[in-house]
């Protein structure tokens, strides 16, 4: 079924604290605040409610005129995919509910990206799907701040990791300064889609060792023995917004695209 006609919510983790950009959600970026633009992305993809979970009123305030609900959630919970299983018990998702974790700092994701997750996760038994893009860069294979990841024929997550996955062994015994040719290199993208009940059963996992190794969620679920579905992405994501000089990048590329 084609992920046009597929329902699917869109949760948003929106946080007013970040160590690296206080006040992320509501920093402007053209003409409105960030989390207003993330949310607009998630409305073009033609998500049937976009939920927004915020742990601050004033993210709930800068929404008023946006078209979509505000959950409010407990400051303690500890990660986006807590915030979101935390609005999926109060707005009773039902188990089989598709719902995609945008994440907050995203203001261009493609609506073909979102779309895609969505597909991938309705066309398969697993409970929980991601995507993936073609790496290309040698640099970015080895730096650990570009997470990776490996999949099966069928594919299915078979690891992500900071870590250079897979390392070309014989390639490079000899030099490193480029990838070697028809090796399936991906860069994950850190946009998912759950079944509700997943979520909810998620969230009341045990972290995990390799989790906490690799500060990787993700991990926590394969730990457990949960399939994790991974799409290509049809479009490409630009990077999110973490720093300041990512804020005034981001800006830059919104006067392009509307020029």
């Amino acid at each position: 079924m084609p992920s046009e006609t597929v329902p699917f919510i869109v949760a948003i983790p929106a946080r007013y604290a970040s160590t690296r950009l206080p006040g992320k959600p509501l920093r402007r970026l053209g003409d409105r605040p960030l989390i207003a633009h993330v949310a607009a992305r998630a409305l073009a993809a033609g998500a049937r409610e976009v939920v927004v979970a915020t742990d601050d009123q004033r993210i709930a305030d800068a929404l008023a005129d946006v078209p979509v609900t505000v959950c409010m959630t407990d400051p303690a919970l500890a990660s986006g995919s807590d915030r979101i299983a935390a609005c999926a018990a109060a707005l009773g998702w039902d188990d089989d509910d598709i719902v995609v974790n945008l994440q907050g700092d995203e203001p261009f994701a493609p609506v073909g990206g979102i779309r895609a997750a969505v597909e991938a996760l309705a066309q398969s038994d697993a409970p929980m799907a991601t995507l993936a893009v073609a790496l290309d860069d040698v640099e970015a294979l080895l730096d650990p701040n570009c997470v990776k990841l490996v999949r099966a024929a069928d594919g299915r997550a078979l690891y992500f990791s900071r870590a250079p996955i897979p390392w070309p062994r014989d390639a490079f015994a000899s030099h490193r300064n480029a990838l070697p040719y028809g090796v399936p290199f991906l860069r994950h993208i850190g946009l998912y889609a759950y079944r509700a009940g997943f979520l909810r059963q998620f969230a009341r996992l045990a972290p995990t060792p390799l989790e906490r190794a690799e500060s990787l969620e993700q991990l926590r679920a394969l730990e457990h023995g949960h399939a994790i579905q991974v799409a290509l992405t049809p479009e490409p994501f630009p990077p999110g917004i973490d720093t300041e000089d990512d804020l005034r990048r981001a800006e830059q590329y919104l006067q392009e695209v509307s020029s």
